[in-house]
């Protein structure tokens, strides 16, 4: 009875969930954690808004946005150059 709920089948689908649960983790954890706009503790939340341009900065411009900055937006780079390719007509 158990092996019913286990099939083969079934773990593409377990692990995209897993993947979307996962992002999502990730997403809240670094939000509540270095997020300049949110204050969780008491004093945080007394301050009221704060002008602190270089910390949202740092924020924004976080590693990854850095790196993809100066490159191409394609995900595969030699499919698209096979097919835009017009010299092979």
């Amino acid at each position: 009875m158990a092996n019913r709920w286990l099939r083969p089948e079934v773990y593409p689908l377990f692990a995209a969930v897993g993947a979307a649960v996962g992002i999502c983790g990730f997403q809240l954890v670094r939000n509540i954690c270095i997020n300049p706009e949110v204050r969780v503790n008491k004093e945080g939340r007394k301050a009221g808004v704060l002008e602190n341009f270089a910390e949202g900065e740092k924020y924004a411009e976080h590693f990854l946005r850095k790196y993809v900055r100066n490159r191409a937006p394609e995900i595969m780079p030699s499919v698209n150059s096979f097919f835009a390719d017009t010299s092979r007509n």
